[in-house]
């Protein structure tokens, strides 16, 4: 986490902003949303909303969505298994969050291959260890095990691989009742669950302007125990979405608002962060691009936008690079730098996450962590005051002087100096003596080897981890086959 940085980084003028929204308030009261769960149609329709019951369209107005605005809180906290990492959510703070979700890992020994279960157990241990990673997603998901039900069993790997706050997901309703259970396990009961979760929960919003009817039950879900919600939207540029930034920023907002409005009827305070994972089509493959300059300058807007309603923010930033090479580097840069200088509330698939989402890697999650921490530094600036204007340590050096014994120097030099973990910056025969000519993508693979056989995290009591384990694997089983 990086406490308030400053918010430097501005694409929308106030006039654009007024614009955007203006466009959502028609989106919102003269197209709607479609809602396919009759229950959630039926409590927008008593507190004011214009419902279509037969083509289950919501048609929200302007006051309506005013008083959700109104109740939603901007600052609340997410708690963790590890009281010492809980996060205070505010607008001025920076997060990451690890993630998400990928069927294949890029392993140490250089193979693509299938996610196994003591990938997600080791890609948990590995986040743990990472000081700029603040909340837990699935880096993975198992495919060495049934699929349906899968949340159950990563919920439990999860809280006993890490004391972070999770940030989960899962198959409808159900899967919130089951991991409520689960935390009340760890936590003491149901009513401790309500009062401190230690997880919260994505529900994954369609483009154009569609909640399923499973989304909607998670939410409803949430709200009954008091769980925080991601309403996350899911656009593509040119497919699901208009292909133009702004078009695509109306119709994400608007869905995202849309949900934002359901929760806040349901069970107004209710915490919320609005998200988005959003790129564009790839014009000449039919696949999706996520790291492009578009999708950034979407990003960008889009934290602006939240910030006007004064709500916390949520992006993605995942690579399309299949190795970690170059391409991976200047992607992740062109992601982590301008959120870091927009000061968005929570950078999401911050470690790791390649090919499109669909490869979790080692080794790039902690060069991504090295960028990360990179471009954290430059959005802090530097301070002008009269300390370090340093006058008199100018006039004391005179010309010619040197600075290297200077005591302000020394009492200086740590806070003024971002100093990298595996960047190598030696010239070229220190490079071969000290590292053995060893790329970046070398070193980081030594490093993740060096955490995985150190790196313990918060233990879970035995008996505990053991009941937990069992809990998992009967809900898992209860979910049904893998189809």
């Amino acid at each position: 986490m990086r406490p308030n940085l400053p918010h430097l980084l501005e694409f929308l003028t106030q006039d654009q902003i007024q614009q955007v929204h203006q466009t959502v308030l028609r989106v919102l009261a003269e197209v709607g949303v479609r809602i396919d769960w009759l229950p959630a149609l039926e409590i927008l329709a008593a507190h004011g909303c214009k419902v279509d019951f037969k083509g289950h369209l919501v048609f929200i107005p302007e006051d309506i969505l005013q008083r959700a605005l109104n109740s939603a809180p901007s600052h609340f906290q997410l708690h963790a298994r590890n009281p010492s990492q809980t996060i205070s959510v505010t607008l001025q703070d920076v997060y990451t969050i690890a993630g998400s979700s990928a069927l294949n890992v890029l392993d140490l020994e250089g193979n693509h291959r299938p996610a196994t279960l003591q990938d997600l157990r080791d890609f948990t241990r590995l986040i743990d260890a990472l000081d700029l990673a603040d909340i837990m997603h699935a880096m993975v998901i198992p495919q060495d095990m049934p699929q349906a039900g899968f949340d159950r069993i990563l919920f439990a790997t999860i809280l006993e691989n890490s004391g972070k706050h999770y940030y989960s997901q899962g198959e409808g309703e159900q899967s919130v009742h089951d991991q409520v259970e689960m935390a009340s396990l760890i936590q003491g009961g149901v009513e401790a669950v309500r009062r401190q979760p230690v997880f919260s929960f994505v529900t994954c919003l369609t483009s154009p302007l569609i909640h399923a009817a499973e989304r909607v039950q998670e939410m409803m879900a949430c709200a009954e125990y008091g769980i925080p919600l991601w309403l996350e939207a899911t656009n593509m540029m040119g497919a699901t979405a208009p292909i133009t930034i702004a078009g695509a920023l109306v119709e994400h907002t608007a869905n995202m608002l849309a949900a934002l409005t359901f929760v806040q009827l349901l069970r107004p305070g209710h915490p919320c962060i609005l998200g988005i994972a959003s790129g564009g089509l790839n014009m000449r493959t039919g696949t999706y691009v996520g790291a492009s300059p578009e999708a950034t300058l979407l990003h960008v807007a889009s934290v602006q936008m939240c910030r006007y309603y004064g709500l916390p923010f949520e992006g993605s930033s995942g690579l399309d690079a299949c190795l970690p090479d170059a391409q991976a580097g200047y992607e992740r840069a062109l992601q982590d730098i301008p959120y870091a200088l927009a000061g968005m509330n929570f950078i999401h698939l911050a470690f790791g996450m390649m090919n499109q989402l669909l490869t979790s890697s080692y080794e790039q999650a902690l060069i991504d962590h090295e960028i990360l921490a990179a471009a954290y530094r430059l959005a802090e600036g530097f301070q002008v005051n009269e300390e370090t204007l340093a006058f008199e340590q100018i006039r004391q050096a005179g010309q010619g002087g040197q600075f290297l014994t200077h005591p302000y120097t020394l009492r200086h030099f740590k806070e003024h100096q971002w100093q990298p973990r595996l960047t190598a910056r030696l010239e070229w025969t220190q490079f071969q003596r000290q590292l053995g000519g060893a790329d970046m993508r070398q070193r980081a693979n030594q490093l993740a080897r060096q955490i995985l056989a150190t790196h313990q995290p918060l233990p879970l009591e035995e008996k505990l981890a053991q009941e937990l384990q069992r809990m998992a694997h009967a809900f898992q089983k209860a979910a049904g086959p893998s189809h």
